[in-house]
């Protein structure tokens, strides 16, 4: 059995790992896993264990379970309640500092002023610092917010002893408390809107089926009381309701959803259709064959849900540091007072030296190197079209060495064109004559083929008669000829310069459609959904940042094939083109890779590539796509230039580089300055002005992100 939980309360990744090893110690537990970026924990567990032991588990850590129909309602209070304390924050915190900073603006009592303007952002816009402290000290652990309170606290009590009884020379550093919550706090507000829309992948799946059916005798049903064995009407541009064969009409159905390939399919009596893919022109009549969790649209959502929710929760890397970090700080703080107060019994020195030591040690910086790195990355992506989703990403990208990129919409425009016109034997004005009459014809046809010949045309004319032949074409009386379009079977003679045009069209991967008069076919449009121009510059890209390429379709593997080397795949040792695939298998696909070694990207654009972008290590949408393949990706890509993809990619990498720096330079300030604070060399005023020096070389490295260049130029 599986369990989802929506946890709330969690204020980092260690906060995810802390309930994850609470719920696998339960029994019958057999696997659980908690994802701190979506807040929730998945548990897998045999019959004997209740939801509501489940739940238990995680109160008694101090944390609460959201039933699934208020986690929307909730997330939103989360965000509305951090805005206001981040509001709070810098309305108070910056006159505090102008008042604390310029010396014109001083005067007698000043220092309480500060202490009024100061408290309240310690204290409650500090306060969710404070609880995660006390719960992560209640279960012997500390995290980054075990610094924050601590240092804030310090900040706050000390200056409060100092104002009240005129010790440490007079110098107060409420100010110095505020700026660090503030500070963090801007920080989380950074980390939530990156994160906050992760779970929308599933809603909009659930969104796209039909509501309703209608029934063979004209009644209309809700989709909850449609059963297995019961027949329903699809009219021509309605949703099919539920999976089933067909036992009545003919039609072409877009099935994109499923298959993304922009083709209709041909569907007749004994041919299966699946829900929520949408009939094209014809009326039919279908048994429903499953329905509710068992349809093909439910069984993606299952994917969906189910790659989400089982994927490890990358640990965010100044949790890392800090994991080491603060509790040495810690330690050097009061071994700091200890010492003073042993080798000179000076109270004011050893508590002064014990909080410069906090105050050096807060991680302003530490706080703001990943947020900060993902604001200025971001909005960098933006201006280059990517859409980053979350810190998560970033680290994801830095192992990746496999791409896997979906064929239709993202290497192709995704959309049915007539490439050429083979007309052997004709002369300019026969052929002009044919193509215009065809086009004529199939102006009257729903078919999206239809539509790409109709285009063809810059002249139309009025068709006296029109007769449908489905799965063959069409047959029409324009301008006092017989007119034909369509395959083969629907022609009295197909002469042989035609039927090879027709195969040479066919073996390129393209979509041969014959037109003619009187029974006989004169020439081929050759129809095909066109190459990209950015493709195969887009595949060189990839090959050039050290990944492999392959190529997933569900179309023929002559086509995929024809696609694959016209953009350069198969080039590079580890190339692959797969063709003739579904939604779980291409999943499959993105699971096998992985579990050969791969770190794998996977680049799609329809419905259909949801599961397989959620399953991959880094899912990257085309944002020319469906909305559920953007929410169930990592990166999305605004325009459809697959070259953009290599920009996300470069982009990202570099911006983790650019943390792990900010990162490492901030532990540095830090590690050096520490010393010198516990030898009363740096005062806590000193101390704290170290402390945003540190926090500018953050600002100031995060923002050379801004000059990222990519492969495309900035106005392509």
């Amino acid at each position: 059995m599986r369990t989802d939980l929506n946890v709330d309360g969690m204020t980092c990744a260690a906060c995810a790992n802390r309930i994850q090893r609470r719920l696998g110690k339960v029994d019958g537990v057999e696997v659980a896993q908690v994802n701190f970026a979506t807040g929730r924990a998945t548990v897998t567990h045999s019959s004997s264990v209740a939801e509501a032991a489940l739940t238990a588990e995680v109160e008694a850590l101090g944390y609460g379970v959201i039933d699934d129909g208020d986690d929307n309602e909730a997330e939103q209070a989360r965000e509305a309640q951090l805005r206001r304390r981040l509001i709070v924050g810098i309305a108070l915190t910056v006159p505090a500092m102008l008042l604390s900073m310029i010396a014109s603006l001083h005067f007698d009592g000043v220092e309480w002023v500060i202490a009024a303007l100061a408290t309240p952002v310690i204290l409650w816009s500090g306060w969710p610092f404070h609880r995660a402290a006390w719960m992560n000290l209640r279960h012997g652990s500390t995290t980054m917010d075990t610094l924050v309170s601590m240092g804030s606290l310090s900040a706050l009590i000390w200056s409060t002893v100092v104002l009240l009884g005129d010790v440490g020379g007079g110098l107060v550093y409420f100010e110095t408390g505020a700026v660090i919550v503030t500070l963090i706090l801007l920080g989380k507000w950074f980390e939530l809107r990156a994160t906050r829309r992760s779970g929308d992948a599933i809603r909009a799946l659930a969104d796209l089926g039909a509501k309703t059916a209608q029934l063979e005798d004209g009644r209309e049903i809700s989709l909850d009381d449609l059963a297995v064995g019961m027949r329903f009407v699809v009219k021509p541009g309605e949703k099919i309701a539920t999976d089933g064969v067909v036992v009545d009409g003919h039609s072409a159905v877009d099935a994109s959803m499923v298959s993304g390939e922009p083709v209709p399919v041909e569907v007749g009596p004994g041919d299966e259709v699946i829900g929520a893919t949408i009939n094209a022109n014809g009326s039919l009549v279908v048994e429903a064959t499953r329905v509710g969790a068992d349809t093909a649209l439910a069984q993606i959502i299952h994917l969906v849900d189910q790659a989400q929710g089982s994927r490890a929760e990358v640990q965010r890397l100044a949790d890392r540091v800090s994991a080491v970090f603060v509790p040495v700080a810690i330690a050097v703080a009061l071994a700091t007072m200890i010492a003073w107060l042993v080798l000179s019994g000076d109270t004011d020195a050893a508590f002064t030296a014990a909080v410069a030591v906090l105050i050096i040690a807060c991680p302003c910086a530490l706080g703001l190197a990943t947020p900060l790195g993902i604001m200025v990355g971001t909005g960098r992506g933006a201006q280059l079209g990517v859409i980053i989703k979350g810190g998560e990403v970033l680290e994801d990208t830095r192992t990746i060495d496999a791409i896997v990129v979906d064929k239709t919409g993202t290497l192709t425009e995704a959309a049915m064109t007539v490439t050429s016109v083979d007309a052997p034997e004709m002369t300019t004005a026969e052929r002009y004559r044919v193509v215009t009459l065809a086009a004529s014809a199939e102006a009257k046809s729903e078919h999206p083929i239809a539509a790409a010949i109709a285009k063809h045309s810059s002249e139309l004319i009025e068709v006296d008669a029109f007769h449908n032949r489905p799965g063959s074409g069409v047959v029409a009386t324009v301008d006092g000829d017989e007119v034909r379009v369509g395959r083969r079977t629907l022609f009295d003679s197909v002469p042989a310069e035609v039927e090879a045009a027709a195969a040479t069209a066919e073996e390129s991967g393209a979509t041969a459609v014959l037109a003619g008069r009187a029974g006989v076919a004169e020439l081929v449009f050759v129809v095909a959904d066109r190459i990209k121009d950015t493709s195969a510059d887009a595949v060189a890209a990839f090959h050039d940042q050290g990944l492999t390429v392959t190529m997933l379709t569900g179309d023929n593997a002559r086509t995929a094939a024809a696609v694959a080397a016209a953009v350069g795949i198969g080039t590079r040792p580890g190339d692959d083109v797969i063709a003739e695939v579904y939604p779980d298998d291409k999943a499959a696909v993105i699971t096998r890779l992985q579990e050969t070694g791969h770190r794998v990207a996977m680049v799609g654009d329809g419905i259909n590539d949801a599961p397989a972008l959620a399953q991959a290590d880094l899912g990257i949408a085309v944002g020319t796509g469906t909305d559920v393949a953007i929410e169930a990706s990592d990166l999305t890509i605004v325009s459809g230039d697959l070259r953009a993809v290599a920009d996300a990619i470069g982009l990202s990498r570099r911006t983790l580089a650019v943390i792990k720096g900010n990162l490492f330079w901030a532990f540095a300030y830090n590690t050096a300055a520490i010393p010198l604070a516990a030898l009363g060399i740096l005062s806590p005023m000193i101390a704290a002005g170290a402390m945003g020096l540190s926090s500018l070389f953050v600002v100031s490295n995060s923002l050379r992100l801004r000059r990222f260049a990519g492969y495309r130029s900035p106005t392509s």
